[in-house]
């Protein structure tokens, strides 16, 4: 069955013959599953792995999102049986009441069928599903029952002369029903997509949030009396100190989940209720993206490879917190990376470790800045730098000097667009002409909601949005609908499934290098580019809404300038 699977993916152009060789090279070494070994690499998604999976073993295939499974099925198995076999029973077969039907993930794996069969009493009829489908599935339909069950189990073993806070510090990490429950939280969280967790007092209760695409939303609630012990595991795991209540503190952990290892990133702040603690997630391979996942157009993409080609100069990433700056940069460097050049990073934190690029993080206790770093960098024979944040002139002013002396530099910044991270390092008191030798491309970027394609619902264009997408007398003619945000299971009823970045790529020319150097304004600067080919923010987001990608209310919310104020205002008259 492995050499079938290898055979249709190469057939289907999901990998080469070259790629194929080596996965068999790595099962004859490893003795591990040419499947396994596909899905790790990355380069078939869940969804191609499990069509292939469908041709090669002649099985059907279930979308759980679409499944409403019945209570007596839900009770016939423990949800840890079903995940840790990554198998899920969803209902009984209309025509053989005694045939149950039920999504397996690995077709070969006979170990989850004999368990289904033996707990119902009936024959198996599997179905293949994704293993996150499968994984998000059991968490909806068990996921509160379990919670509430290691909330009372935590109540009920609790010492009854100890406190809450002192038992979560006393037991065994591995046992502690609380580290179960932060566990589980994480888990949920990373199977929902979510990049951030929120726990949260509030005045009778604790609240956990996820931010799914970018929208928080309330995931559990737990009494009050819950809270310090949540917070003593997450500031144990994290290396916090845990008797420190008064003040903000940052630490972080790692935590495997679903094969993938996740950095998490722990924030805790005091508020009037009690301490809140924020977790951010981060895939350690996600950052590092093949450049065409990115989202870009076309002849973005050529502007991107243009830029990254030059052996000198300083490349700027800017945009607001969350709006993936760092995933283009470790694309970037990714792309950048082989054999033949030094790269040297300076990160606050460093978020993900890439093989072959030297990484440094700052550490303003041992006076280790990011301008001391640079100072540092440039004396051990780098060719590409990156700097993770340009914050201050005197780390500007070093960027910029590092590229000028032959070096390529590549950093974020945070301005709104590409024009105005030029009046930015101005600001930072750095020579115009300095600025417009130096640099070769500036990169804006913002993360809009995709549309869910399971419930998107098609619409006829409005009056008020033909004026603010500004469509020409042609356009109006070719795009007479848009699609908005409709409500399923798969989305979980927000009608947005992932997010897609929307670009702005300055590639800095002759004629800009001399607006640059003249002090132009940054809407002189912005109108030059446009007329050299830029695509600015909201054209960029324009054409994912008229692509269906993406709704007017997105791209309204990144890319409102004052001109689209009036637009705006007959958006909000009309919701």
């Amino acid at each position: 069955m492995s050499e079938k699977l290898l055979n249709y993916l190469v057939a289907h152009g999901q990998l080469t013959e070259k790629q194929a060789e080596e996965f068999r090279t790595q099962n004859a070494e490893t003795g591990r599953s040419i499947r396994e070994l596909v899905a790790e690499s990355g380069l078939v998604s869940e969804d191609q792995m499990v069509a292939a999976l469908a041709e090669v073993a002649r099985l059907p295939v279930v979308r759980l999102y679409e499944q409403q499974i019945p209570m007596e099925v839900r009770g016939l198995m423990r949800p840890d049986l079903l995940r840790a076999n990554v198998v899920l029973p969803f209902g009984y077969d209309e025509n053989d009441p005694g045939t149950i039907l039920v999504a397996i993930n690995d077709p070969m794996n006979m170990k989850a069928r004999d368990l289904v069969a033996i707990a119902s009493k009936c024959r198996v009829r599997p179905y293949l599903a994704t293993a996150s489908e499968i994984l998000v599935a059991i968490d909806r339909y068990y996921g509160s029952d379990e919670m509430r069950a290691v909330e009372e189990k935590y109540k009920t073993d609790m010492e009854p002369t100890t406190t809450l806070e002192e038992q979560a510090i006393k037991e065994d990490v591995n046992s502690a029903p609380v580290v179960m429950l932060i566990n589980s939280l994480v888990e949920q969280a990373v199977r929902q997509r979510a990049s951030d967790i929120h726990v949260e007092a509030e005045p009778e209760r604790v609240r956990v949030r996820f931010r799914v695409d970018g929208v928080l939303y309330t995931a559990a609630t737990y009494s009050l009396n819950m809270l310090p012990a949540m917070v003593a595991r997450i500031k144990i795991v994290s290396g916090l100190d845990i008797s420190e209540k008064r003040k903000p503190q940052d630490g972080r952990f790692s935590l495997t989940v679903d094969r993938w290892e996740y950095d998490i990133r722990v924030s805790t702040l005091p508020t009037v209720y009690g301490e809140k603690c924020v977790m951010r997630l981060n895939q350690k391979k996600a950052l590092s993206r093949n450049k065409q996942a990115l989202g870009l157009f076309p002849e973005d993409l050529v502007k991107f490879d243009r830029i990254l080609a030059r052996p000198n100069g300083i490349v700027l990433v800017t945009g607001p917190t969350g709006s993936g700056k760092s995933t283009t940069l470790y694309t970037a460097l990714s792309e950048l990376n082989n054999d033949t050049v030094n790269i040297v990073t300076v990160e606050d934190p460093v978020e993900a470790n890439i093989e072959g690029i030297n990484q440094v993080q700052v550490n303003p206790k041992a006076e280790l800045t990011f301008a001391s770093a640079l100072r540092s960098i440039l004396r051990q024979d780098p060719d590409i730098i990156m700097i993770g944040e340009i914050r201050d002139g005197e780390t500007a002013s070093i960027a910029i000097q590092a590229s000028i002396t032959g070096h390529l530099v590549v950093s974020t910044l945070h301005t709104n667009d590409t024009a105005s991270s030029v009046t930015r390092l101005m600001d930072m008191g750095v020579e115009s002409y300095l600025i417009a030798d130096s640099t070769v491309g500036i990169i804006a970027q913002r993360l809009v909601r995709r549309l869910c394609p399971n419930c998107r619902v098609k619409r006829p264009i409005l009056d008020y949005e033909e004026a603010y997408l500004e469509l020409t007398p042609e356009e109006k003619k070719k795009y007479t609908h848009v699609y908005e945000a409709g409500s399923c299971p798969r989305c979980n009823g927000t009608g947005y499934h992932g997010r897609i970045g929307v670009y702005e790529i300055m590639e800095i020319t002759p004629n800009l290098r001399g607006h640059i150097a003249r002090r132009a304004d940054t809407d002189t600067l912005r109108e030059a580019a446009v007329k050299e080919g830029m695509l600015t923010l909201k054209q960029s987001s324009r054409r994912l809404v008229l692509d269906g990608v993406t709704t007017v209310q997105e791209m309204q919310r990144i890319s409102v300038q004052d001109a689209d104020l009036a637009g705006v205002d007959a958006l909000a008259a009309e919701e």
